[in-house]
């Protein structure tokens, strides 16, 4: 097994239809895909009833889609690394069109639960989409279409809310599936006929093996922190999956370093370009998910408790889709500062601007569109530092690993959030107040307050670890002893701060 540094780019080849549509494509194929995180939130509290159901059940409709999310992202990674990216991308539209068809036509909790997962599956779309970007985006537009792709991922979350909303209140929760399935088999049609076929593939053996211990380890590891609040963190379940699940983890990790064709090369994400990038994933996905949870959770509070805004579902949403279109629009912004002071700077200016964002809402949360103004701060930061990940990581990774390399630092950003849900959880219903006789009990503005701090924390020290990365030339790349000398860095790589 080798571990070199990046290859040498390629030449373009020459394609069918413009780069500029298949960068579109591309990105609308993600941002479809990365609608699925946010598509059952405004009916969740609903489930129970249309699944037939217990609460505890339905509320596998939003952790299946993450954990098979989680572990899909780089395994197929890996197999587009191995058979080539467009076979991937097809496969993945083809599973997003089966899993929202299988939902839409579901009434019990299995069926919708498979649906549910089939859909995690489908987001491998995404880190696929930005290492192929790379492939097919002239020089001059590689930084911008990579960074437009890669706020896809807080985009789709974004706009899913108030899209949801919309369709699940005045029309039919199945709804929400048949559109998706209508978008999913677009997603297909277009991949299939835009997206250009090219040679890209580095055959190797499928790691079966190593795929069912990283299924296994991180699925447990994941289930153990994102029900740690229902379960209680105490509770003899919990503590067994989160301490199986690591054991498993290290198992898998001692096998794929002796492994001749890991699902996931350990000695490439150890490098310290790469390993700190992913670091910093992790926190900087730990603030984006942070104010995505507790900005909606403060607009939909009643006013009876004296901070709460009292909106809908519907207008939470809708206060909140600004911010999905504000990662957007700075994503240009972030592939000009990536070419300009390089992607370490970049990252790291990202997370600043995130914590910025929470100070913001911890002064201005007496109304929606101060709320709203704290979150296009907060996104604005989210859309420069999501951007600037995958070309740290590509920069550092050889060309036959960049899809399992932007997959690992996209299941990074997934920890992250996962994360990110249970202590928000556990803030939130650790500091309650009553708001009458036989009423629930309720967040008080404290609590919200120290999740606002917490974000804020998690950013910053996101910004520290993003200035680890090493500048480009300060570092020997990891070598193993068959390694031959680096390689030369691709042509035209982009310089790193």
């Amino acid at each position: 097994m080798t571990t070199s540094a990046p290859e040498a780019a390629a030449p373009a080849p020459a394609h069918r239809f413009p780069p500029l549509l298949v960068i579109v494509v591309l990105g609308f194929g993600s941002l479809a895909g990365a609608l699925m995180q946010s598509l059952v939130i405004p009916i969740q509290s609903e489930m129970p009833e249309l699944l037939h159901t217990d609460a505890g059940n339905a509320s596998w409709a939003i952790t299946a889609t993450l954990l098979a999310a989680a572990v899909t992202m780089p395994v197929t990674g890996r197999l587009a690394d191995m058979v080539g990216k467009k076979r991937v991308l097809v496969a993945s539209a083809a599973v997003l069109v089966v899993g929202s068809l299988v939902a839409a036509l579901s009434s019990s909790v299995v069926p919708f639960l498979t649906g549910r997962a089939l859909q995690g599956v489908a987001m491998g779309y995404i880190p696929v989409a930005i290492s192929f970007v790379r492939e097919v985006a002239p020089p001059a537009r590689r930084a911008g279409a990579v960074a437009a792709i890669s706020a896809t991922l807080g985009v789709g979350g974004a706009l899913g809310l108030p899209l949801a909303a919309w369709i699940a209140q005045d029309y039919s929760w199945h709804g929400l599936f048949w559109l998706s399935s209508a978008l999913a088999l677009v997603v297909l049609v277009l991949t299939v006929v835009v997206v250009p076929g090219i040679h890209d593939e580095h055959p190797a053996h499928l790691d079966l093996l190593g795929i069912a211990g990283l299924a296994v380890g991180l699925s447990a590891v994941l289930v153990a922190v994102s029900k740690g609040s229902e379960w209680g963190w105490s509770a003899g379940r919990t503590l067994a999956m989160l301490v199986g699940g690591v054991v498993v983890l290290l198992g898998w990790a001692w096998y794929q370093l002796r492994h001749e064709d890991p699902i996931v090369d350990l000695r490439t994400t150890a490098r310290r370009p790469i390993l700190f990038t992913n670091l910093a994933a992790v926190l900087i996905g730990f603030g984006m998910m942070a104010q995505s949870i507790v900005v909606p959770q403060l607009l939909e509070m009643p006013e009876a408790t004296g901070y709460g805004l009292g909106q809908s579902i519907l207008e939470a949403g809708l206060w909140m889709a600004p911010a999905g279109l504000m990662m957007l629009l700075f994503a240009p912004v972030s592939s000009g500062l990536i070419n300009h002071v390089g992607a370490r700077v970049t990252l790291s200016v990202g997370a600043v601007v995130l914590a910025v964002g929470y100070v913001v809402a911890l002064f201005l949360m007496s109304a929606p569109w101060q709320l709203m103004v704290a979150s296009l701060v907060a996104s604005a930061g989210v859309g420069i530092g999501y951007a600037a990940m995958p070309t740290l990581v590509l920069d550092n990774a050889p060309e036959s690993e960049a899809g399992s390399s932007v997959g690992v630092n996209t299941l990074m950003r997934s920890v992250g959030t996962t994360v990110a849900g249970a202590v928000m959880a556990a803030v939130l219903t650790s500091d309650t107040q009553a708001l009458g006789a036989g009423l629930p009990t309720v967040p008080t503005e404290h609590a919200f307050q120290v999740c606002f701090v917490v974000g804020a924390v998690a950013a910053l020290a996101g910004a520290l670890v993003a200035l680890l990365v090493p500048r480009r030339g300060s570092e020997v790349p990891a070598t193993t002893p068959s390694t031959a000398e680096p390689a030369p860095a691709p042509a035209g790589a982009l310089p790193q701060g």
